[in-house]
């Protein structure tokens, strides 16, 4: 999500923002210069070489995970309403980047919506996968369809090695004044 959203359209939806909320103007004004730094600060450090990343918010910088919640909200809440209401979408559930409609397939042409979603932003770009035998796979669930019934289970991708990381493991805590030890 951080490399396809826009600089620009970012800013227009912090200035709408603050105009849909009422901020006052310098202070409106406060956020969207901070909020311009920020987005410039896009500098990243790939195998001890400097890089800058010239489109999107950069990968490594702690407010793009931040910023890039905010603008899909953004048009979740002026854009997506008007689609899902006109398409008959009876359940909209997203997850960062993953999104799940629930529709009845002789009232929606899931193919109109995935264009009006498209049609969007020009940066986005959606893509859909049907249910296959009256499941999909969301996340790490799989939802199948049964009857009236909804059933869950857990969903592993293909690749998924099952080795996890232990509950206890965790770095040693730092020797205070032990002139033997590395830092961490």
């Amino acid at each position: 999500m951080y490399s396809i959203i826009s600089k620009n359209e970012f800013i227009t939806v912090i200035k709408k923002l603050c105009e849909t909320n009422g901020i006052e103007d310098s202070i409106k004004q406060g956020i969207i210069k901070i909020s311009q730094v920020l987005i410039e600060q896009n500098y990243f450090l790939f195998q001890d070489i400097i890089c800058i990343q010239n489109a999107g918010l950069a990968m490594g910088a702690p407010t793009s995970s931040i910023f890039s919640e905010i603008y899909p909200q953004y048009i979740e809440n002026t854009k997506f309403c008007e689609i899902l209401v006109r398409h008959k979408i009876e359940e909209y559930f997203r997850y960062v980047d993953d999104i799940l409609l629930m529709y009845k397939q002789d009232q929606t042409n899931i193919q109109e919506v995935l264009d009006n979603f498209n049609n969007l932003t020009p940066n986005i770009k959606f893509t859909v996968e049907e249910e296959k035998d009256n499941k999909i796979n969301f996340l790490d669930i799989t939802v199948a369809k049964d009857y009236d019934n909804l059933t869950f289970g857990i969903y592993r991708k293909p690749t998924a090695t099952g080795v996890i990381i232990p509950k206890d493991s965790f770095p040693p805590k730092r020797a205070q004044n032990s002139s033997n030890q590395i830092p961490l």
